[in-house]
């Protein structure tokens, strides 16, 4: 008699949406567990195999093409008792947009008994052992509103290229769902976290953490003399997505020079600009100090609906130093220049002599194709008036826990690593040219781990921008 042979479980998430769900996870392995195509919409068979398995990660696809779910952090064991669960969180992913919802503050999670999974007690998945979802707080609210109990509601939107605040009221399930709850499949997935740190785990760059190294650096930078005579000051040209950290990185490098945290430059994370204007920012070495051989600008933040956000014509303007300081963009309308300056090429000393993209660590993997595309553009101009180019990759402590709780960790992190190599991978940057850093944002005082990065982000600017200058000397200017 010829044996049955049983096929391996094969799940239904692509590639791109698996890499949108461990964003929200971490740096995490995901194992199929449960299938209900394969194993039936029971829930024996769901506690078959989902029981005291560790955080699971519930899966959902309809007809309408929306799949959602829910985690937990604790094991299913049929308990009968109300769960209190803080990292739990409900899901849903629909046209490059990441919706995700914490339940209940943690309180009351989900109820664990000897039914198909639920959270907050409010939405069943394979109710009733049947492929569909019920929601219990519908029929109490007509309007379909989902009380959740928290403010931190977020939406990772591909198109915005932002986490924008939600009002935790105004869920419903249209939009976790679209109000289809027939399912066309329901998955679970064993959540492994990958261990990331370990003392025998060799960092893949070598930073001296000393403060020694900062002091050096710090004399480095002071000392530093541009290739040419004709220019005093090098110009470093800061560009990416709204919210990213370009005003903040002048902010950072600001306070180490002043010896406190400054806040010169606007900064924050709203969904649009912040920053309206180009502007160039020369930093002193302390409040009475002489100006630094270095001028940080920067730009209104890159949107990809056209209309909106940094014009690629402006970039071209300011590249080729055009555009004069507090210059404020339109973004239907480019910038150009008067005759009397557009008669006579910009001085190298106006020119920008690096070009440093600046882009949010936790976003990497939820960038659009529309705003890779963008970039892909500004490199091509850039490359065609051989200007130097690198990635600052900004909000690392935000990205990996470990990495939060301590900054030394950086190069050790296998996930902070292949961040580097995707955002190297997607903006077309050698891997060598990115560089992670973590920006002074709700500190009271300054912390030499972050000084240790920060300037060592700001030193190789100064190279490449004297590789720029070494490059052009010969006809522009007589180097020193």
């Amino acid at each position: 008699m010829e044996k049955l042979s049983i096929a391996p479980l094969t799940s239904n998430l692509k590639e791109e949406q698996r890499k949108q769900l461990c964003d929200l996870l971490g740096d995490v392995k995901l194992t199929l567990l449960y299938k209900a195509s394969v194993h039936g919409y029971q829930a024996s068979a769901f506690h078959q195999r989902c029981d005291h398995q560790g955080p699971t990660l519930l899966v959902a696809y309809n007809h309408s093409g929306y799949i959602f779910g829910g985690y937990t952090s604790v094991d299913y064991a049929q308990s009968r008792k109300q769960i209190t669960d803080k990292e739990a969180f409900l899901f849903s992913i629909r046209c490059g947009a990441t919706l995700c919802i914490k339940v209940n503050s943690g309180c009351d999670a989900r109820y664990d008994d000897t039914g198909m999974p639920n959270f907050g007690q409010q939405l069943y998945f394979c109710y009733k052992n049947q492929p569909c979802v019920y929601d219990q707080k519908q029929n109490e609210y007509p309007y379909g509103v989902v009380r959740a109990t928290t403010n931190q509601l977020y939406l990772h939107n591909q198109n915005t290229y932002n986490k924008v605040k939600v009002d935790a009221f105004s869920f419903s399930p249209a939009t976790l769902y679209g109000n289809d709850t027939e399912l066309c499949e329901c998955e679970v997935y064993k959540v492994e976290e990958i261990p990331q740190i370990s003392a025998t785990m060799k960092p893949w760059r070598n930073v001296l953490w000393t403060d020694e190294q900062r002091d050096e650096l710090m004399e480095m930078i002071r000392n530093h003399k541009p290739l040419v005579t004709s220019v005093s000051r090098v110009r470093i040209l800061m560009i990416g997505p709204v919210g990213a950290g370009k005003s903040s990185f002048f902010n950072s490098i600001n306070s180490i020079f002043m010896g406190r945290i400054t806040s010169k430059a606007m900064s924050g994370s709203a969904g649009t600009s912040v920053t309206t204007q180009f502007r160039t920012y020369p930093v002193k070495d302390g409040r009475q100090g002489k100006p630094l051989p270095f001028v940080l600008c920067d730009t209104m933040g890159l949107e990809e609906q056209s209309g909106a956000g940094l014009d690629i014509e402006d970039i071209s303007s300011i590249l080729q130093g055009h555009v004069p300081d507090r210059y404020k963009f339109n973004p239907t309308v480019p910038f150009h220049p008067d005759e009397q300056k557009m008669s006579r090429p910009a001085s190298l000393q106006e020119k920008i002599h690096c070009v440093v993209y600046v882009i949010d660590t936790t976003k990497i993997s939820l960038m659009s194709d529309k705003l890779e595309k963008r970039f892909a553009s500004i490199r091509r101009k850039v490359n065609s008036l051989a200007i130097p180019q690198m990635v600052l990759m900004t909000k690392v402590d935000e990205a990996r826990p470990e990495v939060e709780k301590d900054l030394q960790s950086l190069y050790v992190s296998s996930y902070i690593k292949t961040k580097v190599q995707e955002v190297s991978s997607r903006l077309g940057v050698p891997v060598s040219c990115v560089l992670p850093v973590k920006n002074y944002s709700q500190e009271l005082e300054l912390e030499l781990n972050c000084d240790v990065l920060l300037l060592t982000a700001l030193q190789q600017m100064l190279n490449f921008a004297d590789d720029y200058l070494d490059d052009v000397c010969p006809t522009e200017d007589e180097p020193k």
